[in-house]
């Protein structure tokens, strides 16, 4: 819309009047509101420059009120109109989805209840809690697990089981549709899911396992799984366990050990320092030492030389052949005598059945004293006879001991009787206080 005000501002003396007059156009007519501010405007526009000595501000109270009326001009045609809604759109807006008409009829519970139900029930799913679950799918890097939770939970990979061989995939160790146990080890993430675990539940079973066999002390069967400078590694229901190699019987901890199942007894088993410590030589000394006794041939192989005797492994035992039980003459080089690998036929003559230890003789079955450095063939030939009348003698100077201690307590018992008879005499035949009585009786007359 046009607007054209004209302001007349004029000074006469001392007072100033102001003329306003606005011409409306007769083709588009203003809001009245606007007509008004703008009027004012213009007022005080005019009113401020009459108090302004000289003519020359008359033009800018024009310019200023022109610039008014442009800008409200421009405003209002700038101004967007609002876009009219066609019918489909007042339908859209005014529909609130589709209504659902509850029917409880033919229950045994009602709307009502089941909410309360819900409201009701615990779906608090902490860390460390085990809950059961069932496998629903296999996903990239694990599988996808339903335990109950608004979201399905996940299994890794290397949280599937405790015993996983190299190149196994959760394909090999959980099977679809399969219900078990998980145990959670996390807390839920942005989008509500938890991460499980079946290898922590099988850790805790498996030392639960371990402590029992510990408590019964008896031998089991573990599979070396690596070797290292110390010993080697074998796998214990799960559980890594360490063999020092001082404790493996007839062989080194090389890599020819791997794969191998050896007997074991545990050493030290401490769950809360994650330590598990086994023995093959307390195993297999233990099943071998039951059937051996003092006074057994057996065959063995040298396997080492000291200078105080030659260690002879017996059936995966280890056991000592001190110098001076080699033979009854004196050896002053072992060397000449036996060498590693000879295989030599001794008599046990002693044997520790908890540490393991043997003591071995080969001069018990020589023939003649010194034939084991004379003719050691010859010993090793007649070592059964030899030692059958080793232990003739042994016998019969058993006998002749047990002879010797029994005459000795006859003669004391005889020396016993002796001095009992001459004590009861001695109190038959005399008074030794019947002189002290008389010297009494004469110094009180």
């Amino acid at each position: 819309p046009s607007l054209r005000a004209h302001i007349r501002l004029c000074g006469q003396g001392q007072c100033c009047t102001n003329v306003i007059s606005i011409d409306f156009s007769v083709k588009r007519k203003m809001r009245l509101s606007q007509a008004l501010a703008l009027v004012t405007a213009a007022a005080a526009s005019g009113a401020a420059a009459a108090f302004t000595v000289g003519p020359a501000f008359v033009p800018a109270a024009n310019t200023a009120l022109k610039s008014a009326v442009a800008e409200t001009v421009g405003e209002e045609a700038v101004k967007p109109k609002a876009p009219q809604l066609s019918r489909f759109d007042r339908l859209k807006a005014a529909y609130k989805g589709p209504q659902i008409v509850k029917n409880d009829e033919g229950l045994d519970f009602s709307y009502d209840d089941f909410d309360s139900a819900v409201e009701a029930t615990d779906y608090a799913f902490n860390r460390n809690d085990v809950v059961k679950g069932t496998v629903v799918q296999y996903d990239n890097g694990g599988c996808i697990v339903d335990i109950g939770a608004k979201a399905s939970a996940f299994l890794p990979t290397a949280e599937a089981s405790l015993i996983m061989n190299q190149g196994d995939d959760i394909e090999d160790l959980i099977n679809v549709d399969e219900e078990r146990n998980f145990q959670i080890i996390s807390e839920e993430d942005e989008n509500g899911q938890l991460l499980v675990s079946v290898r922590r539940i099988q850790y805790r079973e498996a030392w639960d396992t371990v402590i029992a066999k510990n408590a019964e002390d008896g031998v089991f069967e573990a599979t070396v799984v690596g070797v290292n400078r110390g010993g080697a590694i074998c796998l214990v229901d799960g559980l890594r366990a360490f063999l020092p190699g001082s404790h493996l019987t007839g062989q080194l901890p090389t890599e020819d050990l791997i794969g191998q199942t050896l007997p074991l007894k545990f050493l030290e088993v401490n769950q809360e320092a994650n330590k598990l410590v086994v023995s093959n030589r307390r195993a297999v000394v233990e099943e071998q030492m039951s059937d051996l006794s003092r006074g057994d041939i057996i065959t063995g192989i040298v396997k080492a030389l000291k200078p105080y005797g030659a260690f002879v492994e017996v059936g995966g035992m280890s056991g000592l052949l001190h110098i001076s039980q080699i033979s009854y003459d004196r050896i002053d080089d072992l060397e000449k005598v036996l060498q590693p690998g000879t295989q030599v036929k001794c008599m046990i003559i002693d044997h520790d059945k908890v540490n393991g230890r043997i003591a071995l003789s080969t001069k018990t079955l020589e023939p003649e004293p010194g034939d084991m450095l004379r003719d050691p063939k010859r010993v090793f030939e007649m070592a059964e006879e030899t030692a059958a009348r080793y232990h003739e003698r042994m016998e019969a100077e058993r006998k002749a001991r047990e002879e010797a201690a029994k005459d000795i307590v006859l003669g004391l018992g005889d020396s016993l009787d002796d001095l009992t008879s001459s004590s009861d005499d001695d109190s038959e035949g005399s008074d030794p206080l019947a002189d002290v009585s008389d010297n009494l009786d004469s110094l009180l007359s």
